[in-house]
């Protein structure tokens, strides 16, 4: 197998989840920056251009963060990061669905179509105008998560999973690009720190240190 990775938080989900089973795979970098996803070679691994892509040992290719970190589960094992029953299966993926529409998606656009509408005004299809209302939606429901999280050390519990990989990847992301942790939000405050005391959150989103053009406009 073989990972095509590159900066970001989605790649980051993936390595992450990966250094918490200790699977080691080899990584090759896109470079995103100069749109390399988007050329011909990568598109021939994943149409839809996203990073990270997996290459399966069959030639095949498998894209999207999630169903990436399931197959690995499935090659090697079940963990306590997906889970080990059922039970434990379906509530890390209520989680990660949950976070991954209604607080990594909206965040993730309101960045594309502020700070990063430099980057991908010729890329995708922006919406200026909806930034501000994006973030404010994340920020909702970060907060609603707050309350959620009252009493639990996890997402799920006593049981560090995936949803809290997922979260803290894109949570990580929106406070280097003005979208900073709310420190009302006690409990998700007291969760990030521990989360960000494991080893595995120490990879780096950014591996070549880029500099991602950021519009003069952001705020």
């Amino acid at each position: 197998m073989k990972l095509y990775s590159s900066i970001g938080p989605n790649p980051k989900v993936v390595r992450m989840f990966m250094a918490e089973r200790g699977t080691s795979i080899p990584v090759q970098e896109v470079d995103a920056l100069k749109g390399e996803n988007r050329w011909e070679a990568h598109k021939k691994r994943n149409p839809s251009g996203t990073l990270p892509t997996l290459e399966l040992d069959d030639g095949t290719f498998l894209a999207e963060i999630l169903p990436i970190c399931e197959y690995l589960e499935e090659k090697n094992g079940p963990s306590s990061l997906i889970g080990r029953t059922p039970e434990e299966r379906a509530e890390t993926r209520m989680w990660t669905r949950r976070i991954d529409l209604q607080i990594a998606e909206p965040s993730c656009n309101g960045f594309r179509y502020c700070e990063g509408l430099e980057y991908f005004k010729d890329r995708i299809r922006t919406i200026p105008h909806a930034a501000a209302d994006l973030k404010q939606l994340a920020q909702d429901r970060i907060t609603w998560l707050d309350g959620q999280m009252a009493g639990k050390q996890f997402v799920c519990g006593d049981r560090f999973s995936l949803a809290d990989i997922l979260l803290f990847a894109f949570l990580e992301f929106g406070a280097q690009f003005n979208q900073p942790l709310n420190t009302g939000n006690n409990n998700i405050v007291a969760w990030y720190k521990r989360v960000e005391a494991r080893p595995s959150a120490s990879i780096q989103q950014f591996a070549s240190a880029p500099t991602l053009p950021v519009s003069s406009s952001a705020g």
